[in-house]
C-alpha cells in the first residue's frame, strides 16, 4: 500500500468511521495525464458509512472531500467516489 493510499484511508476512517473502505490507486492508468505529470494521483474510493444516511450524493461527496482536506488540493488529482449507507451496501 502506498503512503498516499494509507493517508487517504486514515483520514476517511477518522472522519467517517466506515464499516467498509476500499481505496484503489489508479494513477498508473493515467500516466502522462496532466494531473499525473504534476504529481497528483487518481484514486477510486468505495466507502460504506452510517454517516451517509439521509444525505444526497452531493452531500456524501462533500463529506469525503472535507475528510480528505488538504490532500484534495495537493495529492489527489482525480477521485472516483462510491459512497453508500450500510443499507445500500
Amino acid at each position: 500500500m502506498s503512503e498516499r493510499v494509507a493517508q487517504i484511508e486514515q483520514r476517511l476512517r477518522a472522519a467517517l468511521a466506515p464499516q467498509h473502505l476500499k481505496v484503489e490507486d489508479e494513477s498508473a492508468q493515467h500516466a502522462g495525464h496532466a494531473g499525473a505529470r504534476e504529481g497528483g494521483g487518481h484514486y477510486d474510493v468505495t466507502i460504506v458509512s452510517a454517516q451517509f444516511a439521509g444525505k444526497s450524493l452531493l452531500q456524501r461527496h462533500r463529506l469525503v472531500y472535507d475528510a480528505l482536506g488538504e490532500a484534495m488540493r495537493k495529492d489527489i488529482h482525480a477521485l472516483s467516489i462510491h459512497a453508500l449507507t450500510p443499507d445500500e451496501a
